[in-house]
């Protein structure tokens, strides 16, 4: 009994073996011929001028290309953060893109720190402060307006559509001058409104959402959300804001960048040291390239680089957890 017990035991393992290594050839084969029609599709692809996205030709100069493209934007941050590790006599007698002979990255940071019994810090909020406010309030503003361009109907919306446009094309810069009168006339030059109104306004971010907004916001959902009685704040939020995460991510960076750039038009109208209320980061660092103190400048940039890259990491992560559910 135990002798057939065993024979059949050793059949068992024979077939088993020989099953998993039949399973085993049969993806090989599988495999073989999913390169083969991936293969063929990208020679059909490349025939007729267009490819699967879920398919990319491999091409030798794309990377090469966006390879030396990488370098070419990288380059002057490398160069920023190897000069802030340098005194100003190091700065002056070594390569620009190698290290100097002392180490002084935490003493150019105390440096900037101590600067003027720490005004640095009140500058960074300064700047902090219009940066959340100005790109928090434009986004905002632009997943309203574009929400409400693309979902309604009504009279003179391809007017909007034109002057939106229009406004795309014309620079920031060319608007300096009205935008002084008119505060002026309204009494609010040197005060933060000066700065925060300006930054409020994203013709191309408005533009964004509308055009996202058509897309990829489902209209059933919001009928059978509408069925339901849902209030529309739990529509804004639990629907619209879900699907328009990823735009309004990019939106909100869009605008960050813009609210930096306001500052400009401040320079432009108040000079160098303006009210203390407006002065920012970005004031210091060009009144410090001025003066030819680059290591109190790059200790800064380093700074406000490191601070910035937290916060739009901090910012991909909370949209990764709060639009996971509806990607795909």
């Amino acid at each position: 009994m135990s002798a057939v017990t065993t024979s059949h035991t050793a059949t068992d393992a024979v077939d088993l073996k020989a099953r998993e290594k039949a399973a085993k050839q049969a993806e090989k084969e599988r495999q073989k011929r999913i390169a083969a029609d991936e293969k063929a599709e990208r020679k059909r692809a490349a025939k007729s001028g267009f490819a699967n996205v879920n398919n990319p030709r491999r091409s030798t100069l794309m990377t090469v290309l966006c390879v030396v493209f990488a370098v070419y934007c990288l380059f002057p941050f490398a160069y920023l953060l190897i000069n802030a590790t340098k005194t100003q006599a190091d700065f002056t007698s070594t390569f620009g893109m190698g290290f100097g002979k002392t180490f002084a990255l935490w003493d150019n940071i105390v440096t900037v720190f101590t600067y003027q019994n720490g005004i640095f810090g009140r500058w960074f909020i300064n700047t902090i402060l219009y940066v959340v406010i100005g790109a928090g309030g434009a986004t905002l503003l632009a997943i309203m307006g574009g929400y409400a361009l693309a979902k309604f109907r009504f009279p003179g919306r391809k007017a909007v559509f034109a002057v939106l446009i229009g406004s795309i094309s014309v620079p920031g810069i060319a608007l300096a001058v009205p935008q002084f009168l008119l505060f002026a006339k309204l009494n609010l030059t040197n005060t933060p409104a000066a700065m925060i109104i300006p930054s409020l306004i994203s013709p191309f971010g408005l533009y964004l959402m509308w055009i996202f907004s058509e897309q990829a916001v489902p209209q059933e959902l919001l009928e059978a959300a509408d069925v339901e009685g849902a209030p529309g704040w739990y529509k804004f939020f639990a629907i619209k804001l879900r699907y328009l995460s990823p735009t309004v991510l990019f939106v909100t960076i869009l605008s960050m960048i813009n609210s930096f750039k306001v500052f400009r038009e401040i320079y432009l109208l108040t000079g160098k040291y303006p009210y203390e209320g407006l002065y920012m980061l970005q004031h210091f660092m060009n009144n410090t390239f001025a003066s030819l103190d680059y290591q109190k400048l790059s200790a800064a940039a380093v700074l406000m680089a490191i601070f910035m890259v937290g916060l739009i990491a901090l910012m991909f992560k909370a949209e990764d957890i709060f639009g996971k559910d509806v990607e795909g």
